[in-house]
């Protein structure tokens, strides 16, 4: 049997940013993967590290699971000058500017092992989860199915920075 039309629906969108952040990676090296257009630019690696992020900070409430970022292991292999809980939001050009990135394959690991775990939340709900209340701080409050779709969006969002960024390495 099929998986119903939202898990369908919802499972392509995520699976889009699935598919372009690792080819915005593919192939750049670190110095250009740090690169920021001008001092209060946010680099590639950071733009993708916080697109990894926020998903996986929405996801995991949802979910009912600690993020991946922390179960997995991600805050040591990453070793950033952050606390261990920051997602990039709010953060200042001289926190952006911090960012450090060894290895891109953190990178595409990170989010791949985030993808795994917004595809299996999408994969157990149904059309009643979709409709469940998961912040009540906006008027009207936030449903699971809101909150997904914003999910999506920032993602997209996101994505089109970091290929923008890349694009700009030609010009540099």
């Amino acid at each position: 049997m099929s998986a119903p039309w939202f898990q369908r629906l919802l499972a392509d969108g995520f699976g889009r940013t699935a598919e372009a952040l690792p080819a915005i990676v593919d192939g750049l090296p670190v110095d250009d993967l740090l690169w920021r257009p001008y001092a209060g630019a946010n680099s590639i690696a950071w733009t993708l590290w916080h697109t990894a992020r926020m998903e996986d900070a929405q996801i995991a409430p949802i979910a009912g699971t600690d993020e991946v970022w922390q179960r997995e292991g991600w805050v040591e292999r990453f070793g950033l000058p952050y606390a261990p809980g920051a997602m990039g939001y709010g953060q200042s050009a001289e926190e952006v500017a911090a960012f450090r990135l060894e290895d891109p394959t953190l990178l595409t690991g990170y989010y791949q092992a985030v993808h795994t775990a917004t595809i299996e939340l999408v994969d157990s709900l149904s059309e009643d989860d979709l409709a469940r209340v998961v912040d009540e701080s906006w008027d009207p409050p936030v449903t699971v199915a809101v909150r997904l779709v914003s999910i999506v969006d920032d993602a997209a969002q996101h994505i089109g920075q970091a290929a923008y960024v890349k694009g700009l390495l030609g010009l540099r």
